[in-house]
C-alpha cells in the first residue's frame, strides 16, 4: 500500500468519527465565557492535541492498550460513558452551565489549561471511537519494508488534515454563531448535546455489543 492509498483510506475513517463541523458547536457552547483570542488558543491547543492523540493510536494505540490490559470494548465502555455524562450535563443544566461561562470568563487562562486536554480533546474531539478507528487501522499496516514507512506517512497525512479541519472549524464557530440570532442558538446547542449524548450511548453499546461477541466465543 502506497502513501496515497494510505491517506485515502485513513482520511474518510477519522473524518466520519472526529465530524470536526459538528464537533465545533460543542466546542462553541463549552468555551462560550472565553473571549475570541482566547477561543482562538484554544482551537490550536485542542488541534494538536487531537493530531498527538491519533497519531498516538496509529503508531502504538494496539502496544499501549495491550501493556495495560485494556481492551478496545472496555475503552469503548468507559469513554462513550464520559461522553454520554458530559452530554447530559450539558442538556439538562442550562443555569450550571452558564455560571460556569461566567467564571471561566474570569479567568481564561486557567479555563483553557483546564479544559484543552479534558474534555475538549478527550472525549469530544478525539474520543474513545477516534481511538479504536485509529488503532483499527494502525492494524490493517504492512510487516515491514518500504510498504510500512509509505504506509504511516500516509496515514500521518490524514491525521494531520484532519487536525487542521478541527482548528479550522473551531477558529470559525464563534463567527458562525455569531451570525445566529440567540434562539437558534440556544437551539442549536440544545440539540448539539442531545446528539452528543447519543453518540456516547452508541459508543457504550457497542462496546457492550462486542464484549458479550468476544465473551461468547471464548472456549468454555
Amino acid at each position: 500500500m502506497n502513501a496515497v492509498a494510505a491517506f485515502l483510506l485513513a482520511f474518510p475513517a477519522l473524518f466520519s468519527i472526529v465530524n470536526p463541523p459538528g464537533a465545533a458547536f460543542i466546542f462553541h457552547e463549552v468555551t462560550g465565557g472565553l473571549s475570541a483570542q482566547a477561543k482562538a488558543r484554544l482551537s490550536g491547543r485542542v488541534a494538536l492535541y487531537s493530531l498527538l492523540v491519533m497519531l498516538v493510536s496509529l503508531w502504538g494505540g494496539a502496544y499501549v492498550l495491550n501493556f495495560f490490559g485494556i481492551s478496545l470494548e472496555a475503552l469503548r465502555i468507559a469513554g462513550g460513558a464520559v461522553v454520554a455524562l458530559r452530554a447530559w450535563e450539558l442538556l439538562m443544566a442550562p443555569e450550571e452551565q452558564e455560571a460556569r461561562k461566567t467564571a471561566q470568563a474570569g479567568d481564561g487562562s486557567e479555563a483553557m489549561d483546564g479544559m484543552a486536554f479534558f474534555p475538549l480533546t478527550m472525549p469530544f474531539t478525539t474520543g474513545p471511537g477516534t481511538i479504536s478507528v485509529a488503532v483499527t487501522l494502525g492494524a490493517e499496516r504492512p510487516s515491514s519494508g518500504l510498504g510500512l514507512l509509505q504506509f504511516f506517512l500516509g496515514c500521518s497525512a490524514a491525521a494531520a488534515a484532519i487536525a487542521l479541519l478541527v482548528w479550522l472549524a473551531y477558529r470559525s464557530a464563534g463567527w458562525i454563531a455569531a451570525a445566529m440570532g440567540s434562539a437558534a442558538r440556544r437551539t442549536l446547542s440544545r440539540l448539539s448535546a442531545f446528539l452528543l449524548l447519543c453518540i456516547g450511548v452508541q459508543i457504550m453499546l457497542t462496546g457492550i455489543e462486542e464484549e458479550v461477541v468476544r465473551m461468547i466465543a471464548l472456549p468454555h
